[in-house]
């Protein structure tokens, strides 16, 4: 079987799933010129390393990082197996595209979700830490924001961050913001006891999110493998003092926020109801060097499993299209597909 690794073509995407280390260990591995020098891996590494250069769409199984865009829908073919994040469920052409390709489609963001998703979960961290940082810079006058410092000063108060869930996005948000002295507070849907003690000076609460003071919230509510749950309409983010943020962490499965939309890293925000949204649903991009590092060690345990045709059932829970039809659950609820048990 031979590996393609592709160059990324999604705005701003910089990452890379496999780096020239990775591949030494790797048979037959077919790499598209490019593709690792957004994070410093040069054509030349690749070649070292043992992989040719070329049209990684011509391989066995292509290794991406992100989901189809519309210049690669025609890409895919009968046969072949596509793994990297799929994110069908907020795009049903790029879902009716997967279909008629009929080609099979192993999704990073379900691989594993009965046991802790593995490959999303270094993404995530990832994400939750670059939400404060993005959020202070939201918060910039200069980009629309109220002028907060985050972490205050001597004399004046540290700024107020929300932040919605306190799983993988959510504890490594806390972590941030702690971190910088920020005025914190978490809602989840239960008790977070080991949070609460290692951040004795974040306020913990289970019931409905209220933004009404908060200078940035950041929406990290993850349900594995189904769209994001909507947890904050308009009329809440109305209450926020004009020239506060929003970074809706959600968005790459259809966003937290009934405001939420899609942004991209050369255009990443907007101003509605006078809160400032940051919605890029590619954030760790933005330090793709180090996401892609942490992405090749969750991804060359299952490329290496594919390979050997060891399909158990983390593998199982990440397809999600084969052949034309949909073989995730979640994904056909979500989208209204019929579903195909594997």
């Amino acid at each position: 079987m031979r590996i393609g690794i592709p160059r990324e073509v999604k705005d701003g995407e910089h990452r890379v799933a496999l780096s020239p280390e990775a591949v030494r260990s790797l048979p037959g591995v077919m790499v598209e010129p490019g593709a690792g020098q957004g994070v410093g891996f040069s054509d030349e590494d690749y070649r070292k390393a043992g992989a040719k250069l070329g049209d990684a769409w011509e391989c066995d199984l292509v290794v991406k990082v992100k989901e189809l865009q519309e210049s690669e829908y025609r890409k895919p073919r009968p046969g072949q197996t596509v793994f990297g994040f799929q994110h069908f469920g907020p795009h049903p052409e790029l879902l009716d595209a997967a279909l008629a390709s009929g080609a099979t489609f192993v999704a990073f963001e379900t691989v594993g979700q009965a046991s802790g998703l593995p490959i999303l979960a270094p993404m995530s961290a990832i994400a939750g830490r670059l939400a404060v940082q993005v959020g202070a810079w939201c918060l910039q006058k200069q980009n629309g924001g109220s002028g907060v410092l985050l972490a205050g000063t001597e004399s004046v108060a540290p700024g107020r961050i929300v932040i919605l869930g306190a799983g993988n996005v959510g504890a490594n948000a806390l972590h941030v913001a702690h971190g910088i002295g920020a005025n914190v507070t978490v809602f989840s849907r239960s008790e977070k006891p080991q949070l609460k003690a290692r951040y004795p000076r974040a306020e913990f609460r289970t019931g409905p999110p209220a933004l009404e003071d908060a200078d940035l919230v950041i929406a990290g509510v993850l349900t594995p493998g189904q769209m994001s749950p909507r947890l904050i309409t308009r009329a809440m983010l109305g209450r926020m003092r004009r020239g506060s943020a929003l970074v809706d962490v959600g968005i790459d499965q259809g966003g937290i926020a009934e405001t939420s939309r899609p942004t991209s890293h050369s255009a990443p925000t907007y101003v509605e109801e006078g809160v400032v949204h940051y919605c890029v649903p590619n954030m760790p991009a933005a330090c793709a060097r180090t996401a892609s590092l942490a992405l090749e060690r969750a991804v060359l345990p299952f490329v290496t499993k594919i390979l050997g045709n060891e399909i158990d059932a983390d593998l199982l829970t990440g397809i999600q299209v084969r052949a034309g039809k949909v073989t995730h659950e979640h994904l056909a609820r979500d989208t209204g597909r019929a579903y195909f048990a594997l």
